[in-house]
């Protein structure tokens, strides 16, 4: 059985929870692949004169980059180096949509994610990102403590 793992990283030890857990998931599914994703939230809803647009594409490609650098590229490296087939991607967005859409997009068959913990106002309103994944992904999520 051959399975695409999806890792959804946030750059803090919840992210490292989840890497051990597909790390562990992959080695019991012969030919299993991890797809680490790191997901910049960025709403598309800015009105901004054409100067301050091409800025912000600007900051979009540099946050791209940063992450990719300090996030996906060490986790990458490190799951090949443990002799996992890996590969990473970055893209802004919706945190939980652009992450179902990038497992939809690579036929990914499970995504697994760290749970972090947003207190307070924010979450009583709109929720977390992890709470909307769980409710809304096409495909099976697992919430790593």
């Amino acid at each position: 059985m051959t399975a695409k793992i999806v890792i959804g990283l946030d750059g803090t030890e919840a992210g490292e929870r989840a890497i051990a857990f597909a790390k562990d998931l992959a080695g019991r599914i012969d030919g299993s692949e991890l797809l680490v994703v790191y997901v910049i939230e960025w709403s598309p809803f800015t009105f901004q004169t054409p100067e301050e647009n091409a800025q912000r594409h600007k900051r979009r490609e540099e946050e791209i980059e940063t992450a990719m650098t300090r996030v996906v590229t060490p986790a990458v490296e490190s799951l090949k180096a443990a002799g996992f087939s890996a590969q990473g991607v970055v893209r802004h967005g919706d945190v939980a949509e652009t992450l179902n859409a990038i497992t939809v997009e690579n036929n990914g068959s499970q995504i697994v994610v760290g749970r972090s913990s947003a207190d307070g106002f924010t979450k009583r309103i709109f929720g977390s990102a992890t709470q909307n994944l769980v409710m809304h992904a096409d495909v099976p999520v697992t919430v790593v403590k």
